[in-house]
């Protein structure tokens, strides 16, 4: 086995064990696979990269905070209802012939339902599950962005993803956020920032789509204020105080009734 291959079988058996016990000293992984504290910290910083895990004082929990978002899987099943809702919404900006961005998003995913009533569209995405939902639908055009795979986001992220972006123009991009803190983005993955602000950048109309979760959410790096979106959808449990600030700053916001 080469000093590669044993990074990957020890981050992976060391990432198993965070899931299973939610939460493992530094120490104890150091010593469990007998390497130094120094190493285990790298390990730990690549999962954590790669969205598997986060770093606390003195260990690592998989278990989701305001700071962690959780893997795609727990994203999956919260607030599944209030997605639907938000994705139905964000669906009235869709229309035929048009060129859309679809992050890699689990609250945009649920747009892929509506692309094939508003075809020919084209779909531009660097999300594995969107790009499975959309590969066999008749009248969409789709464009997967490559990149490198992050397992955990189930999609394609970095500098190759940002730079095929730039190569596209597009009519309109629907994304999500992991926080909104004082009227800006924060993501805990600079990949994840990196990709979205070059998606960003290529759409003529950006539409944000947030639950009210994410309100009380925190993130490590900005991505953008609020009013660089056209349109901001949230859910109707989404405090009233926020709303007004939003429409204060100039914020377009759509309210989502139940």
């Amino acid at each position: 086995m080469t000093r590669t291959e044993g990074q990957e079988e020890r981050r992976h058996r060391l990432r198993e064990l965070v899931t299973a016990k939610g939460f493992v000293r530094t120490s104890d992984l150091a010593a469990g696979f007998a390497v130094s504290v120094m190493t285990v910290h790298r390990d730990l910083d690549a999962l954590q990269a790669q969205g598997w895990l986060r770093k606390v004082r003195g260990g690592a929990s998989c278990l989701p905070s305001t700071q962690f978002h959780g893997s795609v899987g727990e994203r999956m099943t919260t607030m599944t209802q209030t997605k639907r809702r938000l994705a139905r919404a964000a669906a009235e900006e869709l229309a035929p012939g048009r060129i859309v961005v679809i992050d890699d998003s689990t609250t945009c995913l649920g747009l892929t339902q509506h692309l094939p009533h508003h075809t020919p569209i084209t779909a531009i995405t660097n999300s594995l599950p969107a790009i499975t939902a959309l590969a066999k639908e008749p009248g969409v055009a789709l464009v997967a962005l490559g990149g490198t795979y992050f397992p955990a986001y189930d999609a394609f992220m970095g500098p190759h993803t940002a730079q095929s972006v730039s190569a596209f123009r597009a009519d309109a991009l629907f994304m999500s956020t992991t926080a909104v803190t004082a009227g800006r983005c924060y993501h805990m993955s600079p990949e994840t920032v990196q990709v979205k602000q070059a998606m960003m950048a290529a759409a003529a109309r950006r539409v944000l789509l947030v639950d009210h979760t994410k309100f009380a959410n925190q993130g490590l790096y900005a991505l953008a204020p609020l009013t660089d979106f056209d349109l901001v959808v949230v859910d109707d449990a989404t405090p009233a105080g926020e709303v007004r600030g939003l429409r204060e700053r100039g914020v377009d916001v759509r309210v989502v009734p139940r």
